[in-house]
């Protein structure tokens, strides 16, 4: 079996390589008949893309990849449910945050002690061959 690429080709004389709508010889950012749906969704993109880094800046936010980044937003979640009109919703949010954040607590501990495991002992199991 053949597959079809996009007929566009790059200034450099490259194909596209992407695969091309059904019924056209071009993929979707190609396409001369969707080149109006291309530019507005590259419009949003960089919009999208601006109003994320204005709202990382304003939480102070840099990601989500470690224990601390997701106390952060658990810390702004929190902040942001106590400043609502008190509810039967509000207590649960409360509540609900009190929970994730004994279990984020509870995953932060882990770690902090299995870090202090592999430095105590991660000499000797280089030394014995068995380090991972």
């Amino acid at each position: 079996m053949v597959s079809r690429t996009c007929s566009f080709r790059k200034d450099s004389g490259e194909p596209c390589r992407a695969a091309p709508l059904r019924d056209s010889d071009f993929c979707l950012m190609h396409s001369p008949e969707h080149a109006q749906e291309v530019q507005e969704a590259r419009r949003l993109g960089g919009l999208r893309r601006r109003r994320e880094a204005t709202l990382a800046g304003a939480y102070d936010l840099e990601g989500v990849e470690g224990v601390e980044q997701v106390r952060r937003i658990l810390q702004i979640a929190v902040l942001d449910a106590l400043g609502l009109e008190n509810s039967l919703a509000r207590v649960r949010t409360l509540l609900y945050a009190a929970q994730v954040s004994l279990k984020l607590l509870e995953t932060g501990e882990v770690e902090e002690r299995v870090a202090a495991l592999e430095h105590t002992l991660g000499p000797r199991l280089e030394k014995g061959g068995r380090r991972r």
